[in-house]
């Protein structure tokens, strides 16, 4: 067993997740602290994830100082999932917990609502009343364009904020799911022999149980590198029907005005 590899990459990666400057090492507000700080956030029901936030974070907590005191072995699965994550084990755990799908669903809710606005205002379009003439015919095709502009097609205000509302529900599912993940790989963490050897360990014999240490890590990274990987996918399904929706307005002339444009029959 060695400690961290001389490659300055490496040692960079723990020196980074320990002091909060990883790629998950802030919480959502960016400010660093413990698992029990990150504990509550959010102001939803806690959830089995936030159950274990106390115990988890102790342990996370002791073998972040563990692998930044003395690395891992020499050529552990914890050296790529930390390269990847950017981050220890305690700050991915500070990270999960602070991320909550309520206010997600909460802004997809809103957007729903304006989703059913738009429709109203397309029936008000949709009734020009009992114009005629060129003017009317002119306000007409606005009225045509804006109703198109409002509607559910894929180039739609309606459309697109509906779509809106479909994205931030995936990443709400996301979240759940990623929690989920984590809370059941804690679970199983906190019971193993390997979390025994951690917690039990004097101080002073840190070198003992950095095998142990790792092992730990790289099964919290493991979980949420996964989810990471599932996370990147998001974007890119639904970039396409989160486009602006742009205002066309139609080809024709603008409105008629003055004593020429004809008469206008009410």
């Amino acid at each position: 067993m060695g400690g961290p590899p001389r490659g300055a990459s490496d040692r960079g990666v723990v020196g980074r997740g320990a002091s909060g400057r990883g790629g998950f090492a802030h919480d959502a507000s960016g400010r660093g602290g413990s698992a029990h700080d990150a504990l509550g956030r959010g102001g939803l029901a806690h959830d089995a994830l936030d159950q274990l936030a106390g115990p988890a974070g102790e342990l996370l907590d002791r073998v972040d100082r563990l692998l930044t005191a003395a690395g891992a072995p020499d050529g552990h699965r914890i050296w790529p999932l930390l390269r990847q994550l950017r981050a220890l084990p305690g700050d991915v755990l500070r990270a999960v917990l602070a991320c909550r799908p309520g206010p997600l669903l909460a802004a997809a809710s809103t957007a729903r609502t304006a989703c059913r606005a738009y429709d109203e205002a397309r029936a008000v379009l949709a009734d020009g009343g009992s114009w005629q003439g060129a003017a009317a015919e002119a306000y007409a095709a606005r009225r045509r364009s804006l109703a198109t502009y409002l509607g559910e097609g894929p180039e739609g205000l309606a459309g697109r904020m509906g779509a809106t509302a479909g994205y931030a529900e995936a990443v709400a599912d996301w979240i759940g799911r990623t929690r989920t993940a984590l809370a059941r790989t804690l679970a199983d963490v906190l019971g193993s022999a390997e979390a025994v050897a951690v917690v039990t360990t004097r101080d002073a014999e840190p070198n003992a149980v950095v095998p142990a240490a790792a092992e730990i890590g790289a099964r919290v990274l493991a979980t949420v590198a996964e989810a990471y990987d599932a996370a990147e996918a998001l974007p890119r399904r639904w970039a396409p029907e989160l486009v602006e929706a742009v205002h066309r307005p139609s080809d024709g002339a603008d409105p008629p005005l003055g004593p020429g444009a004809g008469p206008v029959v009410v």
